[in-house]
């Protein structure tokens, strides 16, 4: 869509004035090629990097971790100590990569719903415990104490 709007913005100035404006055709054409090539694949078996002018393939085994820098896409950490950037991947995508990891790469917002339902248990378990000391607390109250002779 953007490609196509960006088509639909450089056609004025080249129907304005072809002779010097034709040469901004290449610029969606460009786009186009952008959008469609840059790309990061993942899979159980590991990561396909495709940048602007080349791929590349990482085995899950290779990767060390990920690293998301502010208004960049993310780097992944390789064993080796160098990086890999990974077009097209935020740390929006960071759960659907670890569902692919198969484990290998933790899911922070699971982990963080996981310790937040284990604190809800929690905080329950110890109402229910206080509901029923009260409950208990009231019985022993309402029973008559026995006269001793």
């Amino acid at each position: 869509m953007a490609c196509a709007f960006l088509l639909f913005a450089v056609s004025f100035p080249i129907f304005g004035w072809p002779v010097a404006f034709s040469w901004l055709l290449i610029l969606p054409i460009i786009a186009v090629y952008l959008v469609a090539r840059l790309r990061t694949t993942v899979s159980p078996d590991g990561l396909e990097v495709r940048s602007t002018f080349s791929k590349r393939t990482l085995a899950w085994d290779d990767v060390k971790g990920f690293r998301f820098p502010k208004r960049s896409w993310a780097r992944a950490e390789l064993t080796d100590g160098t990086e890999v950037t990974l077009p097209a991947v935020s740390f929006v995508r960071l759960p659907e990569i670890a569902i692919a990891s198969g484990g290998r790469i933790t899911d922070p917002y699971a982990s963080a719903a996981e310790a937040f339902a284990a604190k809800e248990a929690e905080e329950e378990e110890a109402a229910a415990e206080a509901e029923a000391e009260s409950e208990l607390a009231e019985n022993t109250q309402d029973q008559p104490e026995e006269k001793r002779p």
